[in-house]
This record gives C-alpha cells, sequence and structure tokens, in this order.
C-alpha cells in the first residue's frame, strides 16, 4: 500500500527574533556520540503501532534521553509482538478503552500519539487528563476549533503539548533558518512548496474523510504550509486558494486530490505551494531573495535531506530524523530547553488555522485575511 510514509521512504511561529544560530551549527544530540549520559530520561508510551510508529519505536533505540517504555494499541497482536521485541513490561500495556488508567503509571511520562488524523483530539485530551505529557503527529487536529480544545486542556492539566514537527530539528533546514536569519538570502521575496505523490489502496484511511479531515492537504500540504512559515520567517497575513479534482470516485466529497495555495506575508514576500495525492516526485522547496536564494529537494523526506544555495551545497549531516526529534523533544519537556523552531501546540494550531483558511477560500474563491 502506497502512503505518506512510503513516499517519503523514497525519496511556526515565526523565528525572526530568535538569535542567530553559529555559522555551524552544533546538535546537541546525547546519542552523537559515545559519552555515557546519565541524565533524565523521558519516558514515553507510543500510541497507534503502525508504520510510522514503528519508524518511531527504532528511532528511540538510539535515543539517550528518550526510551519507549510503553505501547497503547487496538490491536491485541500487535501488543503482543512490541512486548516481546522491545521488552516493554505488561503493566505497560493499554488498549484505547483503559489507556486512562495511566494516571496510576509513574513509568510512563509522555504518549506519542500515532494514530489517525480524527483520533488525535479525543486521545491527547485524555493523555494530558491522566496527567501525561503529549507528542501528537501533524495535523494536531481536525481544524482550529478541535486545536484550540487541546492546547488548553493540556494547559489545564500543566503538561506540555508537542507536535511532531521533525523537521524543525533537520540539521539541513536549520542552516538554511540560520543562513535568513544572518541576512545571507537579504529581503525574502518568495517561497514555493511543492508536496504531493500518488496515493494508491483506495480503501486507505488517508481517504476517509472522517477518519482524515480531508485529502492530500492533511497529509502531506501541511509540509507546505509549516515550511513556508519557518523558511520565510514569518507568519502569513491572507490566503487564496484553488482546488482540482480529477477523480470523484477515488476522492470523494471532502477528500482534496490537488489543491493550489498562496500565502502572502508583512514583508511583501509571497508563498505558491502544491498539494496533491495525484502526482509522484513532488518533494521540493525553494526560497527566493534578493541576494540569494535555497532550494531542497528531497525537502521533507526522511532523508538524506538535499540542498544548495547561492553559497554551494548544504553539507549539515544526517541523523534519523526521529531519533533527533526524540531526543529534543525529550530536552523540551525535562529540561525546559526550547526548539529553535517551535513545535508546541501553538505551533500546531496556527497550521490548523491556515487549513481551515485555505479549504474555505477554495469553496469560496475568497483571499482570507489570517489572524495567527
Amino acid at each position: 500500500m502506497n502512503t505518506r510514509r512510503d513516499f517519503l521512504q523514497k525519496i511556526t511561529y515565526s523565528v525572526m527574533a530568535l538569535p542567530f544560530l553559529p555559522s555551524t551549527w552544533q546538535f546537541d544530540l546525547a546519542s552523537s556520540d559515545n559519552k555515557p549520559y546519565d541524565g533524565p530520561v523521558l519516558r514515553v508510551a507510543i500510541m497507534g503501532l503502525g508504520g510510522y510508529g514503528t519508524r518511531v519505536a527504532e528511532a528511540m533505540q538510539s535515543c539517550k534521553k528518550a526510551k519507549l517504555a510503553g505501547v497503547i494499541s487496538g490491536t491485541p497482536a500487535k501488543i503482543k509482538d512490541w512486548q516481546s521485541k522491545y521488552q516493554i513490561p505488561k503493566k505497560n500495556c493499554y488498549n484505547y478503552e483503559n489507556f486512562d488508567t495511566l494516571k496510576d503509571n509513574p513509568d510512563i511520562d509522555a504518549v506519542y500519539v500515532i494514530t489517525p488524523n480524527a483520533l488525535h483530539h479525543d486521545q491527547v485530551i485524555r493523555a494530558a487528563k491522566a496527567g501525561k505529557h503529549v507528542i501528537c503527529e501533524k495535523p494536531m487536529g481536525l481544524n482550529a476549533k478541535e486545536g484550540e480544545e487541546m492546547v488548553r486542556a493540556c494547559e489545564e492539566a500543566n503538561v506540555k503539548l508537542l507536535v511532531g514537527y521533525r523537521m524543525h530539528f533537520e540539521p539541513n533546514t536549520l542552516e538554511v533558518v540560520r543562513m535568513r536569519q544572518h541576512g545571507d538570502f537579504g529581503k525574502i521575496l518568495f517561497f514555493q512548496g511543492q508536496c504531493g505523490f500518488r496515493i494508491g489502496d483506495p480503501n486507505q484511511w488517508r481517504l476517509d474523510k472522517t477518519l482524515a479531515g480531508g485529502g492530500a492537504l492533511m497529509d502531506i500540504g501541511i509540509y507546505a504550509i509549516n515550511g513556508a512559515r519557518y523558511m520565510v520567517g514569518e507568519e502569513p497575513i491572507w490566503v487564496t486558494a484553488q482546488e482540482t479534482k480529477t477523480d470523484a470516485v477515488k476522492f470523494k466529497e471532502g477528500v482534496d486530490e490537488t489543491i493550489l495555495f498562496q500565502l502572502g506575508f508583512p514583508s511583501g514576500a509571497v508563498a505558491s505551494c502544491l498539494s496533491t495525492y495525484n502526482m509522484n516526485h513532488l518533494d521540493r522547496f525553494f526560497l527566493n531573495g534578493e541576494k540569494g536564494f535555497a532550494e531542497m529537494q528531497p525537502s521533507t523526506g526522511y532523508g538524506p535531506i538535499v540542498g544548495r544555495t547561492h553559497k554551494g551545497k548544504l553539507t549539515q549531516p544526517h541523523i534519523t530524523h526521529q531519533t533527533l526529534q526524540m531526543e529534543e523533544m525529550a530536552s523540551i519537556i525535562l529540561e525546559g530547553k526550547e526548539a529553535i523552531i517551535p513545535v508546541d501546540g501553538k505551533e500546531g494550531l496556527k497550521d490548523l488555522k491556515i487549513i481551515d483558511a485555505i479549504y474555505q477560500s477554495c469553496k469560496t474563491g475568497d483571499k482570507l485575511t489570517l489572524n495567527l
């Protein structure tokens, strides 16, 4: 079955006010060397043991600051397999009906929600009420209303809510952000984000509006939405969008096949982006400024990320994205570290507001004002 995960294998909050990164970004990754680590460890229960949950679990085996400590699944056979493979105690294994009892388990600090989009809202809120920090895959929810409720629930429970924006920790991505902040590109004029692949199995959950909340935009287009924000370094103030559908049988009502959308920023910079489930070989970011440019292709795949600027090739080291993400998120949760590009729930909420506006613009044809 072709999924976003298969595709990626093959091929913000404004950061303008953040301090410049050093000329060569130094990663604080405990697993990047052989030094012994005796600091705090984030003990994580993964909810949703599918393809991406498996990828995260495997990547965590290389972490020093984060550890796979539990599982939550609706499939008993998967729980049994993971128990054996990762030596997970039975008391740390839950299903979707009983995971509220996590509140009585001191061996788990956080829950990583990796389930279909429509389940995120309720599962994140339940995990927060159980007193656990939450990491949620993107999109954080189905719409901004859900996102606001999720952020509020975690604030009320005094737990952190983070979103699985792995690209916010990716070395070449951060190098482009550093260059932009340093003025290497001059005034930013234009961003282009192309995200797409030809989706396979027509019966998969990603083509079911009740589970996915939409289509390509929710699944792959969010990379262009989020990427436009951290590459330009501003929050968009308007959006226009157009939808094209060539197969109304495969892409039923409410499930978008292809959407073109445009964003405008306070400085006058504009973004032109494409999100599709009907074209392969689309994983490209391009940033243009008065003094230079940055191009990345692939730009959001599992890596290595390949890119160049007007100064030459991007040469930052490739580190497994999920390993780096979990190490850095452990530092955020346990040590109060701040991410260069935020990954908190409010960051996820901003993307949901843009998604809502894109869908609305597709229906009305209107240019809509954004207030993030």
